[in-house]
């Protein structure tokens, strides 16, 4: 498969996990907040499922297909973030270090039921993993079952791949990452205050260190636990994850 061609296939299967993840992430933030008593994202009308209300024109579109078209080993998107104002809250820290978490969270959540959806798929078709592990050296099925059942294998997939990433990265203890900010809310004050000083810097260290990765190999320790967590997920798929995992140069 040419290069071109690649991006394309990934692009296809991967744009609607991609975005399903970005949304669910942000809407869980503003659930969980609006459940504390802050109604901010209600009010700003982010609390929806509907992708329109979170697509970043750069963070959901233009960064993904830059990383797909230029392939640096990291794979990034963002939505846009979804408004939260901790002082609403009864018990702003504490309250805050959840609201936090609750994207992670349900990118896990959501890596799970896909890792679950997956798993039912081979159990109805077990010769869906013929097709996929094969990437193109296969003849493309053209029975109905086929032309079903092997695209919703590869985006639940790319789904389990994709929410494990964001997870992991997003609990980077750098705010105003998800991890930066429970971070700020679990340590003394005195602490906390410290570290939120960096949020204002926090996107440009974190690019620095993608740029500085060649040679510093922060990210090859993240995707330590991306592939730990990956492989425990697909075990049901058998050789797939490795399958997937070289495709995606993992």
């Amino acid at each position: 498969m040419t290069h071109l061609g690649s991006i394309l296939h990934t692009i296809s299967y991967m744009a609607l996990p991609l975005l399903l993840a970005m949304v669910f992430h942000e809407y869980a933030h503003g659930k969980v907040a609006d459940a504390y008593g802050d109604h901010t994202a209600r009010e700003a009308g982010r609390l929806t499922l509907n992708p329109l209300a979170h697509i970043d024109l750069f963070g959901t579109i233009v960064l993904p297909l830059l990383c797909l078209i230029f392939p640096t080993g990291v794979f990034l998107g963002y939505a846009k973030p979804v408004p939260v104002n901790p002082l609403n809250f009864h018990n702003p820290r504490r309250q805050m270090a959840i609201v936090a978490a609750a994207g992670p969270l349900m990118n896990l959540l959501l890596a799970i039921i896909s890792a679950a959806l997956l798993s039912a798929i081979m159990v109805l078709d077990p010769t869906v993993g013929e097709s996929i592990s094969a990437r193109g050296t296969l003849l493309p099925r053209l029975d109905l079952a086929g032309l079903i059942l092997v695209p919703l294998a590869w985006m639940c997939m790319y789904s389990v791949l994709i929410n494990i990433v964001l997870m992991v990265f997003n609990l980077i203890p750098i705010p105003p990452l998800d991890g930066g900010r429970i971070l700020m809310n679990l340590l003394p004050a005195r602490h906390g205050a410290t570290l939120s000083r960096l949020e204002p810097y926090g996107m440009l260290i974190i690019f620095f260190l993608i740029m500085a990765d060649p040679q510093i190999h922060v990210f090859r320790v993240i995707m330590t636990p991306v592939n730990i967590l990956f492989r425990t997920l697909m075990v049901p798929a058998g050789t797939l994850s490795t399958a997937v995992l070289s495709t995606l140069g993992v």
